[in-house]
Formats: C-alpha cells, sequence, structure tokens
C-alpha cells in the first residue's frame, strides 16, 4: 500500500511517519523539497497512492483536496485530512469511529475523511454520548476547560517554549482563545448536535504533549445523574482506542494532562459528585488528539486491525 504524507515536516506529520515507517504493510512515497508545493508534482505522487494524508493549513488542505478531485476518477486515492478544514464539510467522513455504528462505517466506506481536532475530540467525546441519551439538552449552556502541551501549537510553539532565552511566563500554563472564536469549535458545535458553542478555555502548559479535557455539569441542569452517565459511557466506550475508567486520578487524587503522553488511546471518566459534576477526557494531544487518530482511521479504511502501528 503507497502512502504519500503531505506536510510530513510537522509535528503531526512527523508523529504518523514515524508510526507508519515501521509498518512491513506500508510504502511511503516521497517528493524532494523543492517539488513539494509544485502542483502537477504532488498531483502525480497523489495518482501514485492509495491514501494520501494531508499535514497541512487549512487553505492548503483545500487547494490539494480540489487537486485530487482533478485527477482521473480511477487514480484518486483516499484522502485523510488532518487540518480544520474538511471537519464540517458535507461528503466526508468524521474520523471518531466510536461515537456510533455510523461513524464508523462512514470512515470504513469513505474516500474523504476529516481528522478530529486535539481539543474538539475531548470535548466530543464527553458530550455527544450524553445529547444522544437525552440526559444533557441541545439547548445546555456548557463551558469546556482542555489544557494541552505546547506541541499542540506547531514548530512556532515548540521553538518559544524551548528556547534558552524565553521568558519566565512560559513557565506557568497560559490561557488563550479568549475571544472565543477558537477554530475547534464549530465541530464541537456541528458533531455534538449542542445549540450553542461552549464558553471554551484551552490552556496551555509547559510540557511537550498530553491533553485532558473537562466539561463541568450541574445536575440541575440534565436529565439524570451520576449513574446514567457513567453507564452511558460504559456501554459506549471499551476499546483499546477509547475506554470509560472508573477514576484517572493518581494515588494523590490529581489528573496529569501528560499521563497518556506517546500513546493513541483516549480515557474517559467521571468525578465530582452528585450536585457537580466533572466529565474528564485524558489522552495525547499528538495521539488520539491527531496523528493517532488519523492512522485508526487509515487502519480501518484498509481493513486491518484498527491498532495496528499504534501505542495503546
Amino acid at each position: 500500500m503507497n502512502i504519500y504524507i503531505d506536510g510530513h515536516s510537522g509535528t503531526t506529520g512527523l508523529r504518523i511517519h514515524d508510526r507508519l515507517s515501521a509498518r512491513k504493510d506500508i510504502t511511503l512515497l516521497t517528493l524532494p523539497d523543492d517539488k513539494r508545493k509544485d502542483p502537477a508534482a504532488k498531483q502525480e505522487i497523489y495518482a501514485a497512492s492509495d491514501v494520501v494524508f494531508f499535514c497541512l493549513p487549512d487553505p492548503a488542505a483545500r487547494e490539494s483536496a480540489a487537486l485530487v478531485e482533478n485527477l482521473p476518477k480511477g487514480s484518486r486515492p483516499r484522502i485523510i485530512d488532518t487540518s480544520t478544514a474538511h471537519r464540517t464539510e458535507p461528503g466526508w467522513a468524521y474520523g471518531f469511529p466510536e461515537l456510533s455504528d455510523s461513524f464508523r462505517r462512514k470512515i470504513e466506506q469513505s474516500s474523504r475523511t476529516a481528522v478530529p481536532g486535539c481539543h474538539a475530540s475531548g470535548f466530543i467525546a464527553l458530550v455527544k454520548p450524553l445529547i444522544d441519551a437525552g440526559i444533557v439538552p441541545k439547548d445546555a449552556l456548557l463551558t469546556c476547560h482542555s489544557l494541552t502541551g505546547y506541541s499542540g501549537g506547531g514548530k512556532t510553539m515548540i521553538a518559544d517554549y524551548r528556547s534558552p532565552d524565553r521568558s519566565e511566563t512560559y513557565s506557568s500554563p497560559r490561557q488563550y482563545g479568549l475571544n472565543q472564536q477558537h477554530k475547534h469549535l464549530k465541530e464541537m458545535k456541528a458533531i455534538t448536535g449542542v445549540e450553542n458553542e461552549p464558553a471554551f478555555c484551552p490552556i496551555v502548559g509547559d510540557f511537550y504533549s498530553g491533553m485532558l479535557v473537562t466539561v463541568p455539569l450541574f445536575r440541575r441542569a440534565i436529565k439524570g445523574d451520576m449513574a446514567d452517565i457513567i453507564a452511558v459511557y460504559r456501554d459506549l466506550y471499551k476499546t483499546d482506542m477509547v475506554r470509560y475508567e472508573p477514576s484517572l486520578a493518581d494515588e494523590k487524587g490529581f489528573i496529569a494532562a501528560s499521563a497518556l503522553a506517546g500513546k493513541d488511546c483516549m480515557r474517559v471518566s467521571v468525578t465530582g459528585n452528585e450536585e457537580r459534576m466533572l466529565l474528564c477526557a485524558l489522552y495525547d494531544n499528538l495521539g488520539k488528539g491527531a496523528s493517532g487518530a488519523a492512522i485508526q482511521c487509515l487502519n480501518m479504511m484498509t481493513g486491518v486491525s484498527e491498532t495496528t502501528g499504534l501505542q495503546v
């Protein structure tokens, strides 16, 4: 199977390359650096590929998708896009198979799959099942806190955090997205089915990778209790990739956002009390939040075990 990673030098592309390069069932195709943005060269390597990963900025991902569509029908590869560009586009599968059988089938059958955003993955995993079960009303006003490692900001942020001349402020958690216009909000609303975008508080910390997403709930604002929520998660999330856990805390009662760094799985839990509950999703922003999810989709689209080449 021939695979081309368009944008292989970014953090997501690099991890996809690392995971796939060890597999004997895959041949990774490459272009010379001076040809990577040449439309004719790109189309040629697309036509030689069975699957192409887009690890590109949104405008480049849209341009690359158009290049694929302009190929003869029999020469078009299947696309797995890790950008924001196509996550809510009609005709594109949304790459989170654990949400339902219909999500799973669409990924397996689709020629175009969009990988979920890192922050969005946790929010959607926590909220959509409760919307579907009628526990959280669609008109709920929700809040989402998301603590991420600095690799989520790409090469520029990684360089900033690793600079010997960095500001002392980089040693403390830093909240961003203060204008409530974060690019993940669109899919967070669309995929869950909520009527209102959540108040979203993304926070970057001084660690390379890992992610902890928390959605608080008040008992009086939902139709059910903690036991009902646990039952939904336990029934839905029971695979190596996404699984319900009774607790994510360590022996001292802390949940470390980096606890699953380097892994491609996600763990979901509920804590708090009967009046105020915290829904928690723990994973790696480069794993189930990006590259791991992309490779899981590749495995499903090509008929091998979902966890092939992944670390769970």
